[in-house]
């Protein structure tokens, strides 16, 4: 909704910080005498909120503050609940039973109570909103009238008088309708037990005074007691207050005395609220507000406010703050700490909002403002304010500083010139014509010494004309004869003597700055630079710096000014900052968080206790030593505390179960109705990695995947110049779901090992088998290598037996030849038997080599003898080696050792054990190796090649799938170092497995 402001109503555009929202209005004042004489008043700093801050209605009926210190706001479009900086809203979709809420009451349970038109109870009390839809104590049947007034008994129970005049209980458990009192109920009848109801309303709008039930009640149209009377005042605040229609009455079983007649005030229309703040008295109305200051101490000046504003109800905080609901133009709010200050503008008295110096006369306390335009402002004792121009003919001609001159003459520094104004007279004088005039002071003597862009002057003396740097300050010194000059390049220094100007700065480089302003001070000068702070400088050395990290309110310093008592006032551009001048050092800083008008501040004047700031705001003016601090903590609630998609009300416990990737959030809020944007939060979350307290300017504090555990929240907060308040505790549970307990876990952990050790059992079982598979394989091929092997010495010793026969048959030995044939095939029977296995035993190769040897004699017509020696170790064991390994060796023995020999020969067999292998030699005393393969024919070669490859052959794949290492060597007896013995020695280590 559109505001409307008559003219003493000014928005204030850049005041304050714009994240707050909450918009500043000047009020011009006008105080109005008994007399009907008007005087200019100083202003008044409030703040509006309306719709765009986020409040429900533009319309607002009533103003309550609950039992935390939230202010509710009743509209017809429902409720508003404020923090300060945030509305919260509530409507039917909330669980008002109407929209359209005409009133509230706070009762001593910390409930709000909603007065809506359908007459329906309802209340917001635990976060929440109760009415009959969820709270069946409250099922009441209304019968189309609705509550008017509330009160609360001793029990705490609550009892609410409907337009029907009809009395309805609430003790918690049930609403009902209740009729006391011989001839019905009234609001009298509440008003005369006092003793039992305590009201729920400050103060009761009602047509008349008379009561029926009480005609010894005397009524006082005039009140018979003085309004500083103590005993007076402490009856008007510990009774009920009535209002009728413009008249104002204190209500006791006894009497009803008027003590505010509006008629006798000026105030024709009616009275619609009252509010009784400290010694003051507000009164609203239809059409204005009004404001008597001290009207408890007997005061007779009256302030009118809010002209033209509907003002529906007034409420003090338990702060002091002063909350004034419109019809039609929101809220507006008095901040507690801004009676404290004056305020001076173009709304009410000044030429403009843009202040440049200020001086007060102490002989009559009239106050000097210089302003732009040439113009000066004067406020008498009586607050009466005039104007003066100054020749504004060659410009601006603002007027930059003011100092006591002559007598009652005033020294007027402004662009333009030098001017006196005498305050016997009012009268301004133009004392010396100057142009782009820049600073001017005046020695302990009287000297007065200028500044201008291009000339220095001793006013009625010399001048020094100047080219360049720009010259921004001048200030005399106690030698009354020399002075510093302050440059945008640096500081200088000047003498009457010599009338020249030397640089400062040679002799210490940090002064060479850009200087705004020049104080000398007891022996020091003190230097305010455009952006290096202040330098405290003696014998052109600096023995200080003062900067922001001194706490300095601003490095960039626009005026200094010495009150005369010890201290130094340093305007910048964000506020003022004091100076105590012995221990040089910054004592506080005032700006607009304190209650200036602006933090660009341009000048500072200090009188008696009242220090003066020009701001180009306006000038603000106040005690010095009683500036209020509010350093009273704010008050920390949880807002909401949210986990996943879900809201829930806030609590000081929380439990739930965990939900993976999900956010914990914690929404909160500080109750802070002034500076609430300079409000600060901390907090400290238990089981977190970061230690101590957290700072934070955000009111919501997000967790990401809080992991299952107990938790504690604690949460303070502190605001402007205050301590930090006691934190607020939430204990967090997030409960595990039941995969992440313990013993879940170390099933799980249990069963996964398990699975696991079936999945490598299962893996270790198939690579197992491969290689059985794999060795069985290989092992078979072996084998069947080994047989074929075996099966190709089989032929071989077939063909030279039957060559045996042969011979036998030929020579007509036929019965050698039978038996020969008999035993051969017996040898071939065995043979064929050993030839179908890996392993014979050792027994049974003696055997099939003795009858093997037997047929190799008789062929050889017994040519050569044999011998089998066998370690008696042996005999102990069933040892078994490979078939047909060592026959062939025998054979070539016999064959190609013993046959070509001339004389009868010898072959010895040897078996012996060699570390878990069949040692055998086959040792013959034949022609011998050498000898032999001499005489032998390429064929013979050959075959005997071939037979010992075989065998080694056949030794090669027993090592594959058995693993034994078996062995081959042939030696030639006589070549070998045997002596004279001829003959071969072969000797053979067979692989065997060996059984008990």
């Amino acid at each position: 909704m559109q505001e409307h402001f008559s003219c003493p109503l000014l928005i204030l555009n850049s005041f304050f910080d714009p994240m707050f929202r909450a918009r500043y209005v000047l009020l011009a004042l006008t105080l109005l005498l008994c007399t009907g004489n008007h005087l200019l008043a100083q202003g008044l700093m409030i703040r509006n909120y309306n719709v765009k801050d986020g409040l429900a209605n533009a319309t607002v009926y009533t103003a309550v503050q609950d039992k935390d210190g939230f202010i509710w706001f009743s509209t017809p479009t429902g409720v508003s609940k404020f923090d300060g900086k945030r509305f919260r809203n509530y409507s039917k979709k909330d669980g008002l039973t109407d929209n359209d809420v005409i009133k509230l009451a706070p009762d001593s349970r910390g409930r709000i109570w909603f007065f809506t038109l359908n007459g329906m109870p309802s209340y917001y009390g635990d976060y929440t909103i109760h009415s009959a839809e969820n709270d069946s104590s409250l099922l009441f049947n209304s019968h189309g009238h609705y509550m008017q007034y509330a009160f609360e008994d001793k029990s705490r129970n609550i009892w609410f008088l409907n337009t029907d005049n009809r009395i309805i209980q609430y003790d918690t458990k049930k609403t009902t309708y209740d009729k006391l009192g011989p001839n019905g109920a009234d609001i009298f009848y509440f008003l005369r037990n006092d003793e039992i109801f305590k009201p729920l309303h400050n103060y009761f709008q009602l047509s008349t005074l008379k009561d029926a039930n009480n005609g010894d009640q005397k009524i006082f149209p005039l009140s018979p007691y003085p309004l500083d009377d103590e005993t007076f005042v402490a009856r008007i605040r510990g009774n009920p207050v009535i209002i009728v229609k413009n008249t104002v009455y204190s209500y006791t079983l006894k009497d009803a005395i008027c003590f505010f007649n509006g008629r006798d005030w000026g105030i024709t229309d009616e009275i619609t609220n009252v509010c009784l703040e400290n010694d003051n008295l507000w009164i609203g109305t239809q059409r204005a507000l009004f404001l008597i200051k001290d009207f408890f101490k007997g005061s007779r000046s009256i302030i009118k406010l809010l002209d033209n504003h509907y003002i529906t109800s007034l409420l003090k905080d338990r702060d002091g703050n002063i909350w004034i609901t419109t019809f039609g133009d929101g809220v507006y709010n008095i901040p507690y700490k801004n009676f404290y200050f004056n305020y001076l503008d173009n709304t009410n008295g000044l030429y403009s909002h843009s202040i440049f110096s200020i001086y007060r006369d102490r002989k009559t306390g009239m106050l000097l403002i210089g302003q732009n335009a040439g113009v000066l402002n004067t406020m008498d004792a009586n607050r009466k304010m005039r104007q003066y121009t100054l020749d504004t003919s060659s410009g601006r001609n603002s007027v930059l500083s003011m100092l006591p001159y002559r007598n009652d003459d005033i020294l007027l520094a402004a662009d333009n010139g030098l001017y006196t104004f005498n305050t016997a007279t009012q009268r301004v004088s133009l004392l010396e014509s100057l142009n782009n005039l820049k600073d001017v002071d005046i020695s302990p003597s009287g000297k007065v010494r200028i500044a201008a862009k291009d000339q220095i002057a001793l006013l009625d003396g010399y001048s020094i004309y100047w080219q360049e740097p720009l010259i921004t300050s001048i200030a005399c010194t106690d030698s009354d004869t020399t002075y510093f000059l302050g440059t945008n390049s640096g500081l200088y220094y000047g003498t009457d003597g010599s009338r020249e100007v030397y640089p400062a700065y040679l002799e210490d480089d940090r002064l060479k700055q850009s200087i705004k302003d020049l104080k000398w001070i007891k022996g020091f000068l003190w230097v305010g630079t455009s952006d290096q702070g202040i330098y405290v400088v003696r014998n052109n050395h600096v023995v200080k710096h003062i900067s922001t990290a001194d706490n300095l309110a601003s490095d960039i310093c626009q005026q200094l000014y010495y009150d005369g008592i010890g201290r130094l006032y340093v305007a910048t551009n964000k506020g003022v900052s004091v100076i105590d001048v012995g221990a040089q050092a910054i004592t506080r800083n005032i700006s607009s968080n304190d209650g200036l008008m602006s933090d660009d501040t341009r000048g500072v004047y200090y009188q008696q206790g009242m220090l003066y700031i020009a701001t180009s705001n306006g000038l603000c003016y106040f005690n010095d030593h009683n500036i209020p601090v509010d350093t009273v903590p704010p008050t920390v609630y949880l807002s909401a505390i949210r986990y996943g998609d879900t809201t829930y009300l806030p609590a000081n416990n929380f439990v739930h179960l965990y939900k993976r990737k999900t956010s914990f959030e914690v929404e909160f809020g500080a109750i802070a109705f002034d500076l609430p944007d300079l409000v600060e939060y901390q907090y400290n979350f238990s089981s977190d990695t970061a230690s101590g307290w957290t700072t934070t300017m955000s009111n919501i504090i997000p967790f990401p995947d809080l992991q299952p555990g107990s938790y504690k929240l604690l949460l303070r907060a502190r605001k402007y110049k205050s301590d930090w308040s006691q934190p607020v505790s939430l204990s967090v549970s997030i409960l595990p779901q039941w995969y992440q307990q313990w013993w879940a876990r170390g099933i799980l952990i249990l069963m996964g090992m398990l699975c696991i050790l079936a999945i490598l059992r299962y893996i270790v079982r198939r690579i197992k088998q491969a290689e059985k598979r794999k060795t069985e394989y290989n092992r078979r091929i072996a084998e069947l290598e080994a047989k074929a092997l075996t099966n190709q010495m089989n032929p071989h010793f077939i063909f030279n037996s039957l060559n045996s026969v042969q011979h036998l048959i030929l020579e007509k030995e036929e019965k050698q030849a039978l038996n020969f044939l008999a035993d051969f095939a017996t040898l071939m029977r065995q043979m064929l038997n050993n030839s179908r296995k890996s392993y014979i035993s050792l027994e049974e190769e003696i055997a099939f080599l003795t009858r093997y040897l037997e047929l190799e004699k008789i062929r050889f017509a017994h040519s050569f003898t044999y011998h089998f020696d066998i370690e008696p170790e042996l005999k102990d064991y069933t040892v078994y080696i490979p078939p047909m390994i060592i026959q062939p060796i025998v054979e070539n023995a016999i064959k190609h050792g013993l046959a070509p020999k001339s004389s009868a020969g010898h072959l010895e067999i040897k078996l012996e054990m060699v570390d878990d292998l069949l040692y055998c030699s086959v040792d013959d005393d034949g022609i011998g190796w050498e000898h032999s393969n001499s005489i032998k024919t390429g064929r013979l070669v050959k075959h005997e090649s071939t037979a010992l490859s075989v065998i080694r052959e056949r030794l090669q794949i027993i090592k594959s799938f058995n693993g034994s290492v078996g062995k081959l060597e042939i030696i030639d007896k006589f070549k070998s170092g045997f002596g004279n013995k001829e003959g071969t020695l072969v000797e053979i280590l067979i692989p065997i497995v060996k059984m008990l």
